[in-house]
Formats: C-alpha cells, sequence, structure tokens
C-alpha cells in the first residue's frame, strides 16, 4: 500500500511532464505524423530570422545580427520540441537541447555584443562546438525520428555542419594568411590607428590612389607599376581594409584626415595629384576640400557623384538593399559563406574586411553630402573618366557635372569599358594614361587633350 500511494502522488508530475515529453496527453491525436510540427517550426524560425535581421538587427553590429539569428532559429527548435511532443506520435524532445544552445548563445551575442577581438577568438570555439552538436543531432534523428520528417530535419543538420566547417576554414585561412603577409609597405601610425601605406617610384608630383568602397591597396596592382615608371606613386589602405588597423565607421572629413597625417609622417611631400575610382571619387574631393593647397592635379575614374542619391533612379533602392547585405557580411564570412557569395577574393571576404567594407557603407551618404564641398579645383587639371558599358541609368549623365570642377579638365567617355575593368581589366591602361597624361600636363605646363 505504501509504495502504491507513493505512485499515486507523483502521478500528476508525471501526467504533466508526460504531456510534453511522451504524449500522454488526451489532447494529443498520437497518430498524427510530426511532418507538419517540424515544417512549421523551421519555418517559423527562419521566418523569425528573417523579420529580426530586417527590422531590429538591421544596421547592427555583427554579434546583434548573428545574435538574432541564432535566437530565432532556437525558438524554431524549441517550437518543435512542444508541436511535436503535444501533436504527433513521434515526440523530438531532443530538439529542445539545441533549442537552449542556440538560443543562449544568441540572446548572449546580444546582451553583451562582445567586440571583434572576442568575436575572433571565439571563432576558434563554435566551429567544432556546433560539428559536435550536429553530429549529435543526427545521431538523435535516427533514434527517433521515422518517415519523411527525417527529409526536413536532415538538410537543416547539414547546414549546421557546412557552417562549422566554413568558419573552421575561415578562421585558419584569416590566422594564417596575415601571418603570410609580404608587403614592401610600411604601418604608419596616424593617431590611434595604424595605416598600411606602399609607395614606390621616385620623383613628383607623387600619385596618390584612392580604391573604391570595401577595396584595398591591392586594387591597384595593374596602375600602380605604370605610374611609378615616372614618379612617386602611393597606395594605401583605408582604416579597416587589407592590412590596416580598423577605426569603426569615418566619415569623408575622418578618412581625409588620415590620409594627410599619413603622408606627412610618411615623409610624401605635396602637392599631389590624387586619383581616385568609384566612391574613392567622393574621398579624394573630400580631401582636395580640406587641403586645396596639396591638390596639384586630380584624376575620377567612374568615380561616383556626390548626388547619386536624386541623380541616378535606381540608387536610392540599391543602397536600401546592399545595406542589408553590407550588415550582413561580417556575419557570412564568419562562416566563410561571404567569398563564394559576392566573388570576392581571399582578402576580400574575411570578417575585418567585411566590417571595413560595411562600416564605409554605412556613412557613404555623408560622404557624398561632404564631397559637394568641392566646387572648384581652380584651373588644375582634371581628367574624368566614365565607363559606359553596363553603366546604371543617369550615370553617364551624372558623370558630365565632375569635369566643371576644373576649368582644365577633360572628359574621356569609354564606350566598351565597364566600372571594374578600369581598374582590374583590359581598360587599366587608360587608367594609367590619364593619370599620365595629368602628369604631362603639370610638368610641360600644357593644355589636356
Amino acid at each position: 500500500m505504501a509504495i502504491r500511494s507513493s505512485t499515486d502522488a507523483i502521478n500528476p508530475l508525471a501526467r504533466i511532464l508526460g504531456g510534453f515529453l511522451v504524449n500522454d496527453s488526451p489532447r494529443t491525436t498520437s497518430t498524427r505524423s510530426p511532418v507538419l510540427a517540424i515544417l512549421g517550426s523551421l519555418v517559423a524560425g527562419a521566418s523569425l530570422a528573417i523579420a529580426l535581421v530586417f527590422t531590429l538587427a538591421s544596421g547592427g553590429s555583427e554579434p546583434v545580427v548573428t545574435g538574432s539569428v541564432l535566437f530565432a532559429f532556437g525558438l524554431g527548435w524549441g517550437l518543435m520540441a512542444f508541436t511535436s511532443s503535444r501533436f504527433s506520435a513521434q515526440p523530438q524532445a531532443w530538439t529542445a537541447v539545441p533549442a537552449m544552445v542556440l538560443g543562449s548563445i544568441g540572446l548572449g551575442l546580444i546582451a553583451f555584443q562582445p567586440g571583434p577581438a572576442v568575436m575572433d577568438l571565439l571563432s576558434w570555439v563554435w566551429p567544432p562546438a556546433l560539428a559536435i552538436l550536429s553530429m549529435w543531432m543526427v545521431i538523435q534523428v535516427r533514434r527517433q525520428l521515422r518517415g519523411r520528417g527525417r527529409w526536413l530535419i536532415v538538410p537543416v543538420i547539414a547546414t549546421l555542419l557546412v557552417f562549422a566547417i566554413g568558419g573552421g576554414l575561415a578562421t585558419v585561412s584569416t590566422a594564417t594568411g596575415s601571418g603570410a603577409s609580404t608587403a614592401a609597405g610600411r604601418m604608419i601610425d596616424v593617431g590611434g590607428h595604424r595605416l598600411y601605406i606602399e609607395c614606390t617610384g621616385s620623383g613628383g608630383p607623387a600619385v596618390i590612389l584612392q580604391a573604391g568602397l570595401g577595396a584595398s591597396s591591392s586594387s591597384w596592382a595593374r596602375i600602380a607599376p605604370t605610374v611609378a615608371a615616372t614618379t612617386t606613386v602611393c597606395t594605401y589602405d583605408r582604416a579597416g581594409h587589407g592590412r590596416s588597423d580598423e577605426a569603426g565607421p569615418q566619415d569623408g572629413i575622418a578618412l581625409a584626415t588620415d590620409l594627410h597625417t599619413l603622408l606627412e609622417r610618411a615623409g610624401v611631400a605635396g602637392p599631389y595629384v590624387i586619383v581616385g575610382h568609384s566612391s574613392g571619387g567622393p574621398y579624394v574631393r573630400v580631401f582636395a576640400a580640406r587641403y586645396p593647397d596639396l591638390i596639384a592635379g586630380m584624376v575620377l575614374l567612374d568615380a561616383q557623384p556626390a548626388d547619386a542619391f536624386t541623380a541616378l533612379p535606381a540608387y536610392p533602392g540599391f543602397y536600401a538593399t546592399f545595406h542589408t547585405v553590407a550588415t550582413l557580411s561580417p556575419s557570412l564570412a564568419r562562416v566563410g559563406l561571404l567569398g563564394p557569395l559576392l566573388g570576392l577574393s581571399a582578402d576580400g571576404s574575411t570578417t575585418a574586411a567585411a566590417r571595413g567594407a560595411r562600416d564605409e557603407f554605412i556613412v557613404l551618404p555623408t560622404v557624398l553630402q561632404q564631397s559637394s564641398a568641392l566646387t572648384s579645383l581652380g584651373d588644375r587639371p582634371l581628367i574624368v573618366v566614365t565607363a559606359e558599358a553596363e553603366a546604371d541609368p543617369g550615370w553617364v549623365a551624372a558623370q558630365e557635372n565632375l569635369p566643371r570642377l576644373s576649368s582644365a579638365s577633360v572628359h574621356r567617355v569609354l564606350a566598351t569599358a565597364t566600372h571594374n575593368s578600369l581598374i582590374s581589366g583590359v581598360d587599366s591602361g587608360a587608367s594609367s594614361q590619364a593619370i599620365l597624361d595629368v602628369l604631362t600636363s603639370i610638368r610641360a605646363g600644357t593644355a589636356l587633350r
């Protein structure tokens, strides 16, 4: 009797737990397949992740974006544990484990928002941990799930394993790549962070090459050697790009101040011929507006106009879309997917490079506004090179305003050139020639042709 009374005493608790874990609830229809419960939970988790990325996490840091996605999928796995136990014949109580793991890590990232150094350190921990969790989940599926439900869960687990492998490879690649640098330039402190600069050739005026959005000094590999044959040419990495230290989001004035300090401390005397490609164009215009006495001439290579948001009909929509991509890019780089998805090089797809590109893109509207401060170069030579092929609507017309910055300017429209071919393709020769022509005009005192 005593034993029976003890059993009766715990029966209410057993029934409560059983209703969740073993489906011992009178409301449960035990003949139901778990497919709908599994599918609904996966869709709910994915939908919540997308909603958070486009709303609360939009424009946020890597920990906020990654944490939001993990938290959303954690809730999805938790929902699967509940619905499969309550409304199917195959309760999947084991899914509470990935729910707790992913959900708690996601909340931790959102709450504490660790900095880049901590995130980089964690990159040595989470890939093997996620791989172990994924393999454990596969074992649970084989033991506890039968039928079509497997075909819904297994691809999700495989995706987690891909993320683990990609994250591990990205971490190792970043570590070995940074240690294998054979750069010929120098790292110079410009006040709180260091910038990489590499100068070749000799003579003057020195040519300063400013890369486009998210690009580094390596993008000038085709042009710099040609120019260096006749004068000093310097390429450098803005903060957060290439070999330079990170400095967080910087507007055009901060970048111009950095460049001015860098050239001064590197011993590169002005005045300069300053060259900008793409979004590097607004950067050099801000520099020229801030330091007009240091400008001997300018070359704008398919440079972004200051009025891009109004002159280019498709640009506001592009910016809104790419703003989200830029926000996601550090998280995608962390799992090794940024390079394959966007076709970026190994150097351009690191987490640090993704953070640098994101920070630049976020402040780009401010940079464009600041670049409009340059209204005139006087009679200093200016060559504007425009790539007509594949140009967006309104691009060529907007380019026609740039030569008005100087009374000694030439506008060269290349019908077969593309935006990228001016730097890294067959049309890089035309870009080099434009720089050389400005140098000749300055040295000989002759008009541009």
